[in-house]
């Protein structure tokens, strides 16, 4: 209400009487709610989970608990691994779990409410007319479904098998939310530099990265090697866009897969604002000021000096060899 009443002075016509506070409330927090005027900051959690693999019911009773969590910490965003719905080593099992995002699901319909107290992004089975099938995010907001995120890399290797049971996505947007303009990836997308790239040029300042991601790289350091390079890569991608990168990464055992966690989040200067645990449940709670923005690509204008159209000449130019 502070900001709002901030909002109302700078908003008040130059005839209107100084002394009519209830005036400059009202205008203020009209358009402050309204979700016209961007709350300068979000209060951001992240909920690395273990899911029951195949049992969307069990799932979404643990979404609607976190939700209850998040709440009481004044979250205004909450964000799920990758398939939290689901569980990830779905393989036969990918139709029989499938639900669409809308008020007509039995599934997404409590999610859809619950998003009218906060902002959400859940990791689910999409099923398209056509009945193709894709690793998905959605984002919910106000009762609302605003976005959805189709996983553009399926990996196939190592232990990796993907591409056998999803379908391809095909595109990568950013969207407008009430907190300014935002990008979701899902884990392999982030492990390429092109997808946070278009991100980056398609407006987006806050960077929402999901995942599923097993452990890998045993050796005699304090952790996983999986868990270094994404932690590497996520702070290097903050520094080089100027974004806020937040990943959610879920945990536990499936199918002879351990799930580490470690759920992060870096600020435009590249700092890491917060880091919650490995290898157990837990919201990861962080305070993202978006001014931060500002300050930053004042001092650092990457974004104003980056060259599109030399990008699109010389991926133009590589592309016609053939």
């Amino acid at each position: 209400m502070e900001a709002a009443v901030i909002i109302a002075f700078t908003l008040v016509p130059e005839n209107h009487d100084l002394r009519d506070f209830s005036y400059f409330v009202a205008q203020g927090a009209a358009r402050f709610f309204s979700g016209k005027i961007r709350p300068m900051k979000l209060n951001l959690a992240l909920a690395q989970i273990e899911t029951k693999l195949g049992d969307v019911e069990a799932n979404l009773a643990k979404h609607l608990e976190y939700i209850e969590r998040a709440k009481a910490g004044r979250a205004d965003l909450l964000v799920f691994p990758e398939l939290s719905l689901t569980g990830y080593v779905l393989q036969d099992l990918v139709a029989s779990v499938a639900h669409k995002p809308n008020d007509d699901d039995p599934v997404f319909k409590p999610l859809l409410k619950a998003s009218k107290d906060l902002d959400l992004v859940v990791g689910f089975v999409d099923e398209d007319s056509r009945h193709r099938f894709f690793i998905a995010s959605a984002y919910l907001s106000g009762g609302r479904l605003i976005h959805v995120h189709h996983k553009v890399y399926l990996p196939t290797y190592g232990l990796f098998d993907e591409g056998r049971f999803f379908a391809w996505g095909d595109s990568i947007r950013a969207f407008d939310t009430r907190f300014g303009r935002v990008g979701m990836l899902i884990c392999e997308d982030f492990w390429h530099a092109s997808p946070p790239y278009l991100l980056w040029l398609d407006g987006a300042d806050i960077m929402l990265f999901s995942s599923a991601s097993p452990g890998r790289g045993l050796n005699d350091r304090e952790k996983l090697e999986s868990a270094r390079w994404v932690e590497r890569v996520n702070k290097a991608y903050a520094s080089m866009f100027t974004a806020f990168v937040t990943h959610t990464n879920r945990v536990g055992y499936e199918d002879g897969l351990h799930f580490w966690g470690g759920s992060t989040v870096f600020d435009p200067n590249g700092e890491e604002l917060s880091h919650g645990p490995y290898n157990v449940e837990a919201v990861t709670f962080t305070q993202l000021d978006l001014n931060q923005l500002r300050r930053t690509r004042a001092r650092l204008p990457l974004l104003r000096d980056e060259r599109t159209s030399l990008v699109q000449k010389e991926l133009n130019r590589i592309l016609s060899r053939g």
